[in-house]
């Protein structure tokens, strides 16, 4: 290809000459009161200058194209009318199709993570497992967890949370065999305007001590000043294990979170066990403010101890002809009372309340 020497550029204005005599001949047919240009384009752009051969070809072709289109003008402008009709109804639906989609609430976000996992029912349905993450309709919701079965019995987790439209609220979860070791956090959002971010924790058990950024800020419930941006929160309490949290405020927004602490391994080893219920002796009001405890049972056994109304004892057995009560009046002491002034019910024996030993016959 030739791009520069004499020969390259006789035959670009050639070339060029034959598209400008083109294109005055279409536009005297298309008539209408259309006069051809004074100047042909050609002779502008293909000169002493010109890069040859290909150029000249390339702007007759463009010419070409050019004058086919004014020539069919007057012919086709009803259709140009009609097109420029269907395009202005395209843009007018297409526009409201915009405005619709841009003012139509936005579904809100929930986002479920467990240790271990679990299935998902909100308001009653179950929805998936986790880890689990979907749009949903904002409102509020009951969210329940149930643990997958495990070797050890868990306990379930269920809350109610107010979903915010296009706001992504998280729930985590740890489960353990009580509610007391199990742990976890639920992180919020709430748009309340403004220029400046805005923080609030909650924490069960209340009064837990809240750390941001490795600085003590206060206990719980907390709502310390926040600058936007990445955040690290670690809440803590007595006798319970610490939950360290990442959050990232946001301009205009509050982000509220509730915390829940799980009791150590440490206090749940020290925690005392349920007592059971025991049949136990509860001595009845007397005429003397106090009840005989005897060797044997009925009136002509040895007084031994005398015990007062309301205290209660461990019951041991009943004599079937007298229907006294065996007690444990003393710390492996034993003696008999009588039933018409007392009974049997079922409790809780605290620490026994000593007896005076016995005194005469007032």
């Amino acid at each position: 290809m030739l791009w520069g020497n004499k020969k390259s550029r006789t035959e670009a204005r050639y070339v060029a000459s034959i598209a400008c005599e083109s294109q005055k001949s279409k536009f005297s047919e298309a008539g209408g009161g259309i006069e051809p240009p004074r100047r042909c384009f050609a002779d502008t752009h293909v000169s002493s200058s010109s890069s040859g051969r290909d150029r000249a070809y390339f702007i007759l072709l463009s010419f070409t194209i050019q004058s086919f289109f004014v020539t069919l003008h007057p012919r086709m402008r009803k259709l140009r009318i009609i097109l420029l009709f269907v395009l202005g109804i395209g843009f007018i639906i297409g526009l409201a199709l915009f405005l619709i989609g841009y003012f139509k609430p936005k579904e809100a976000s929930l986002n479920i993570e467990t240790t271990p996992a679990s299935l998902v029912y909100i308001n009653g349905q179950q929805v998936g497992r986790t880890p689990y993450r979907s749009k949903v309709s904002p409102g509020e919701v009951i969210v329940k967890l149930v643990p997958e079965a495990t070797d050890t019995a868990l306990s379930p987790f269920e809350t109610k949370v107010n979903l915010i439209s296009g706001i992504e609220t998280v729930i985590r979860r740890e489960f353990g065999e009580t509610e007391d070791v199990s742990s976890g956090e639920i992180i919020s959002f709430e748009k309340v305007g403004g220029k400046e971010a805005s923080l609030a924790v909650v924490s069960v058990p209340d009064s837990a001590q809240v750390k941001i950024d490795g600085a003590i800020r206060g206990f719980a419930p907390l709502k310390p000043p926040i600058t936007p941006g990445e955040h690290q929160i670690i809440v803590s309490a007595p006798a319970h294990s610490e939950r360290v949290i990442s959050i990232r405020t946001l301009v205009g927004y509050k982000l509220t979170v509730v915390v829940k602490l799980a009791l150590s391994a440490e206090a749940k080893e020290e925690e005392p066990k349920e007592e059971q219920q025991q049949t136990l002796v509860e001595i009845l009001p007397t005429d003397t403010g106090f009840l005989r405890v005897r060797e044997k049972p009925g009136p002509a056994g040895a007084e031994v101890a005398q015990v007062k109304p309301g205290q209660r004892f461990l019951f041991l057995e009943e004599d079937e002809s007298t229907g006294w009560y065996k007690i444990e009046y003393e710390k492996g002491k034993e003696g008999w009372v009588s039933n018409s002034y007392s009974k049997k019910i079922e409790g809780v024996l605290s620490s026994p309340t000593p007896s005076p030993k016995a005194s005469p016959k007032p």
